[in-house]
């Protein structure tokens, strides 16, 4: 049965409120209210509460969420990439097909688990880069309450699994400090990449238990596999605890984001089947979703996108290359519907599926186009063609731990059918226009329909909180809450059809300078963003566009010189909700701030301690600078083998007591001198020469060797964290086996970065 409605949206935010203390996370001593006498029997005993107890009967909260997907991607959208077990919830729940994201994962995220607009959240753009306003300094605030705080204060068990990307960077080392990590945000548990991460590889990720480094995984298999094992552990232990109670599962996994890995037997299943190409694969998709009825009638394909070409001019090579790249994405994205029907399968089988919400966002933005021409980034004519080489020698294993796909823009322009533009563009609904999901058996009065009221992301925790019953405290964990931005679409989801108005009347859109505007169905444009010098080799355009979007569903029809009144409407509007939000000053990108205070240091130490290995993820400003490298062993041993350091593209390893520095690319130092038994220091002096390094090797500065590389070997950026002790994920080369632990003691490591 359904709970009490309450109200919810912008100007009755606030109704969202209640005032009862937060015992959850906040529980100091309640008042006794028993009486104590000298003996027992004088005494009249009292249990105050210590914790919140849920309404009985107060359904399981599923929330799960797709990355980089695109609205033309999954079957129950119209694509062409099947995911039977999206499709079941959706014939069995609603379709909604107006739902809109941030177009960027970390701001998209803030949105989702706050109710509040990514700037008010503090992360105008992603959580690694700061900047000193209060819409970019990346520090989601504790007066914006998490649903998962919510939630808890209302009884909840709590879970976060995958990919959170809301902690700042900067909070995300060793050295915490965690109350920004999920477990600090009102998560019970947390098993998942970096908080801080937007992306990882899928056979090899750092992962982390609630705020430790989790184990490295030897079974070899993808990281969904591994997530989905641990949702079904943390829901098993919490109902055989306390069956009555219900919990909430954020479930991330960071599908479909590159690099696109996958199990070869699912890639196997779409060999062939992208062969026509990203134009037939937009027409079809269009046919299917006109004849489902997720678009409107008569909506037509776009104009092609700018920068993607037309796949029937591409060479053979190109042709081979890009369906292949697409065959991966389709085998990522299928295999992690099967490992989600686990999780629906699992719930079904305890017997709490139909007493489950499940609310599932297929994308925090458009598809990507960040791959450009060919999947490899930006690349000069002559790099492209050294990269569609590279590429296919690969192609029998490709999406393994060996490679690191990408697609080309022509894909996720097909992808984001029946709009125009990418992920990033928080103009057009190419960047921002996803697909939802909403299976609520005990609350939905039919299945199967499509929900076309306009909704966005900041909607979800509003719809959450009304559909359980909830109440959000006006003061949790000691920090009073700011008002609930999103707007609930409860009211949507527990109609009998569709022919329900919009509540939804106002919301802002903005990244990297460029802006929108929805209001009442109109929707204003201002796409001045240049993205870095990116975006105006794409799109050089700064106009202005106005779109009527009830009745123009893929803006094809720009109305800005017929309604020059509802342009100067809608811009005087953004002001507002710009300023209420803090939006400006709008940023073009990653901006330097002279006044930051750079966390970049000189001098690392990093100390293996107790655990006999170390890591340390690097900022930014050490890429591109020359640096020494120095290992303090303790002892050795008369026969050493194992890894010094390593990362991703250099290995410092030891083989029998021969001291090698090799490179992923297959490049190899040995050294001329063996490593001696007791303590020493080995160091490696990279020196930069244009695209280039030098590496000179030396031991107790004897010099052992020097090699000059094909390009330049830089210390790793944040996304790689340097390893001391084993290597990480796939060797650079065939000589060891991953860890390959040294066999010996190490102190520490140290690095040195030339200013």
């Amino acid at each position: 049965m359904l709970k009490k409605r309450v109200m919810t949206g912008i100007a009755a935010g606030s109704a969202l409120f209640t005032a009862y203390p937060a015992l959850a996370q906040y529980s100091p001593v309640p008042e006794y209210k028993g009486k104590i006498g000298r003996t027992v029997d004088e005494t009249q005993t009292n249990y105050p509460l210590h914790n919140p107890v849920a309404i009985p009967g107060s359904p399981n909260v599923i929330w799960i969420i797709l990355d980089d997907t695109g609205f033309g991607t999954c079957s129950a959208f119209g694509g062409l990439i099947e995911m039977p077990i999206m499709d079941y919830l959706a014939d069995n729940g609603l379709r909604f097909n107006n739902f809109h994201t941030a177009s960027i994962s970390a701001a998209t995220r803030a949105c989702l688990i706050t109710g509040r607009n990514h700037h008010a959240n503090h992360m105008g753009r992603f959580n690694d880069d700061k900047y000193g306003a209060p819409g970019y300094d990346t520090y989601l605030p504790m007066e914006n309450g998490t649903i998962a705080e919510i939630l808890r204060e209302n009884g909840y068990a709590t879970f976060c699994v995958g990919k959170y990307n809301s902690t700042p960077f900067e909070n995300s080392t060793n050295a915490g400090p965690f109350n920004r990590w999920p477990t600090g945000r009102g998560f019970d548990h947390y098993f998942g990449y970096n908080p801080s991460t937007g992306a990882s590889d899928q056979w090899h990720p750092l992962m982390y238990r609630d705020t430790h480094r989790e184990p490295e995984d030897t079974s070899g298999r993808p990281v969904v596999i591994r997530m989905v094992d641990e949702a079904i552990n943390y829901i098993a232990d919490q109902k055989s605890a306390a069956p009555e109670q219900p919990f909430f599962l954020y479930f991330a996994p960071g599908t479909s984001h590159t690099p696109f890995h996958a199990s070869k037997e699912w890639i196997d299943k779409y060999h062939g089947r992208f062969d026509s190409g990203w134009n037939e694969y937009a027409r079809e998709t269009l046919r299917r979703q006109l004849e489902m009825g997720i678009v409107p009638k008569g909506t037509e394909l776009p104009a092609t996108n700018a920068d993607v070409e037309d796949w029937e001019s591409l060479t053979d090579d190109q042709r081979e290359l890009y369906s292949r790249q697409m065959e991966v994405f389709a085998g990522f994205l299928s295999e992690t519907d099967h490992e989600i029907g686990r999780l629906i399968d699992f719930l079904r089988r305890i017997d709490q599926l139909d007493n489950s919400l499940i609310i599932l966002a297929l994308g925090d933005n458009g598809a990507s186009g960040e791959g450009g021409r060919t999947g490899g980034r930006d690349l000069s004519p002559q790099e492209e063609k050294e990269f569609i080489a590279e590429e296919l020698a690969k192609y029998d294993h490709y999406g393994d731990e060996r490679t690191s796909p990408f697609y080309p823009n022509g894909w996720a322009q097909a992808c984001n059918t029946p709009f125009r533009y990418y992920k990033k563009w928080a103009d057009y609904e190419g960047g921002t226009h996803d697909g939802l999901i909403v299976f609520y058996p005990a609350g939905t009065k039919e299945t199967g329909g499509i929900r076309t009221q306009y909704t966005h992301v900041t909607d979800i925790l509003p719809t959450t909180v009304e559909l359980t019953g909830s109440k959000v405290p006006e003061v949790i964990n000691g920090y009073r809450q700011t008002p609930i931005y999103g707007t609930s679409f409860a009211y949507a989801v527990t109609s009998e059809d569709n022919d329900v108005k919009d509540r939804k009347r106002l919301q802002y859109y903005e990244l990297n300078t460029s802006y929108a505007l929805y209001k009442d169905g109109w929707k204003l444009e201002v796409p001045n963003g240049d993205i870095n010098g990116l975006r105006k080799k794409i799109y050089p355009d700064t106009g202005i566009h106005l779109y009527n979007l009830k009745e123009d569903f893929n803006e094809s029809h720009d109305l800005a010189a017929k309604y020059p009144k509802k342009v100067k409407e809608l811009l005087a509007e953004f002001e507002k909700e710009a300023v209420r939000n803090q939006v400006f000053p709008l940023k073009d990108g990653k901006v330097a701030d002279p006044a930051y205070p750079n966390p970049q240091r000189p001098h690392y130490d990093i100390f293996t301690g107790a655990r006999g290995w170390g890591e340390y993820p690097f900022f930014d400003g050490t890429q591109g600078k020359p640096y020494t490298l120095s290992v303090h062993i303790d002892e050795a041993g008369d026969h050493p083998n194992g890894v010094l350091v390593s990362q991703n593209q250099f290995a410092l390893y030891v083989l029998d007591g021969t001291l090698i520095y090799a490179t992923s690319s297959g490049e190899k130092l040995v050294a001329d001198r063996r490593l001696p038994a007791g303590a020493s220091v080995v160091k490696v002096v990279a020196e930069h020469k244009g695209k280039r390094s030098v590496i000179h090797l030396s031991i107790d500065d004897v010099p052992v060797g020097s090699i000059e590389l094909s390009a330049k070997m830089n210390m790793p950026g944040r996304l790689n964290a340097i390893q001391v002790g084993r290597q990480w994920g796939v060797p650079v080369n065939e000589d060891y086996t991953s860890p390959f632990l040294f066999s010996g003691k190490i102190f520490k490591a140290s690095i040195d970065i030339v200013q």
